[in-house]
């Protein structure tokens, strides 16, 4: 199927596309909006991924939230990520929670939903202060070299490793294989076909390295409980029916909760001081009234940035959407980015605005049974290392361009540098 000569240009599966700058791109989407009806793209075979045929790409506000909102018909399964990870990988690590609908889903979801409870998130917030707080000493102590490295990857991944008890001296191999995973995110054979390999290598181990790390921190919680997460998710709690995570679904919850809820946390906390570095009026505003501003400030970097940028969906039966007849079988792209630009619901969409009222964005994904567990777990930290970082380190503010992550799915920045004036010693 031919693209519209006045789209011709834009292909949403060349990765050529995501290295472009992200004006370009929203550009683009926006030239895909004022089209109509969901254009399709046609995908390339990769050898030992699944999928090839290709997808309509879903880039209205009204399109995402529509498809969001009927599971029914718009499926996650057999997967929600792309590239669709092949058949045997789900046999061999289990199923990630995003790749099922009810009432598989739903089952999983009432279990690990014991990790976001407000009573769970008020006993983690000391532990998150404090951690903030070490993190700005030694940025104190080292001075800024890049922010990424030094803030926005350390304190998510603190959390999430606090949270379910992994110790301190496992973190960084942690990290490590996190950022291994979110190096394939997105990618498709438009790479050469030795760099796609690799990476899907690369990703595949980090995926089983860390499943064998919390199959073990498993084993040891279902034998000696502790006050933790993971003795929560592996035993069973009183009145739940006796329902608990087996060790190969806490594995897979733990690369979901390493992925999305690291993801968005980290990328939002790099984007974000670069937006407040870009627009100082927006700054004086949040730093003028902290604890008035910042759920706002919070809601407009996650709209402006998207940090998870798309997730896919399979058609179960013949639909139409926005003029747009589907099979069953077809396959839709939701792209987050596109509709958190959408003119008709944000007004001056390319406006940085932490007042922007009312702020409807699917930043955490789109309303329905899929929307984002973890999303108040990311407006904690974000409130809470922003205000230690803009107390603590004056004139805080990016140094130069941002370094991206080259992919389609994950909204990352791989190195920003920055700098801030330190307090004169001799002040009193």
């Amino acid at each position: 199927m031919a693209l519209h000569p006045a789209i011709a240009d834009i292909d949403l599966v060349d990765m050529a596309f995501w290295d472009r700058p992200e004006k370009d791109r929203l550009a683009d989407f926006a030239r895909l909006r004022e089209k109509g009806a969901p254009v399709f793209f046609a995908e390339p075979r990769v050898p030992f991924v699944r999928g090839g045929h290709g997808f309509h790409a879903l880039v209205r506000h009204a399109d995402v939230v529509a498809a969001g909102r009927d599971a029914k018909t718009f499926s996650s399964e057999p997967a929600a990520t792309s590239p669709e990870p092949p058949p045997w990988l789900g046999a061999l690590l289990g199923t990630p929670m995003i790749n099922m609908d009810d009432p598989r889903h739903a089952r999983l979801r009432r279990i690990v939903s014991r990790a976001f409870t407000p009573r769970m998130l008020a006993r983690i917030e000391a532990d998150v202060r404090a951690a903030a707080a070490r993190i700005v000493d030694d940025v104190l102590a080292e001075g800024p070299r890049d922010f990424v490295e030094q803030v926005a990857a350390r304190l998510p991944v603190h959390v999430i490793c606090a949270m379910l008890g992994i110790p301190e001296r496992t973190r960084p191999y942690v990290l490590r294989r996190v950022d291994a995973m979110t190096a394939y995110a997105g990618v498709r054979g438009s790479l050469a076909r030795p760099r796609t390999l690799r990476l899907l290598a690369g990703n595949l181990r980090a995926i089983a390295d860390l499943h064998v790390l919390m199959a073990r921190l498993g084993r040891a919680r279902r034998a000696e409980p502790a006050d933790d997460l993971v003795s929560a998710l592996v035993n069973a709690q009183p009145g739940a029916d006796g329902e608990h995570l087996t060790l190969r679904e806490l594995g897979s919850f733990f690369d979901l909760l390493l992925v999305a809820g690291n993801e968005t946390a980290r990328n939002a906390l790099a984007h974000g001081l670069r937006l407040f570095t870009e627009h100082p009026d927006q700054r004086e505003a949040l730093l003028a009234d902290y604890d008035g501003r910042i759920g706002g400030a919070i809601e407009e970097i996650v709209r402006y940035c998207s940090p998870i940028m798309q997730f896919r969906r399979t058609l179960t039966r013949d639909h139409e959407l926005n003029g747009h007849r589907f099979r069953a079988g077809d396959k839709v792209v939701l792209f987050y980015q596109a509709a958190n630009h959408d003119p008709e619901v944000f007004p001056d969409p390319g406006a940085f605005d932490i007042r922007r009222s009312p702020n409807p964005h699917v930043g955490f994904g789109a309303p329905g049974p899929h929307l984002c567990l973890g999303a108040n777990l990311a407006r904690m930290e974000l409130r809470i290392m922003f205000r230690e970082l803009f107390d603590r380190l004056p004139g805080l503010r990016t140094d130069g361009d941002p370094v991206p992550l080259l992919s389609s799915f994950d909204n990352g920045v791989r190195r920003q540098s920055f700098t801030f004036s330190r307090p004169n010693r001799g002040s009193p």
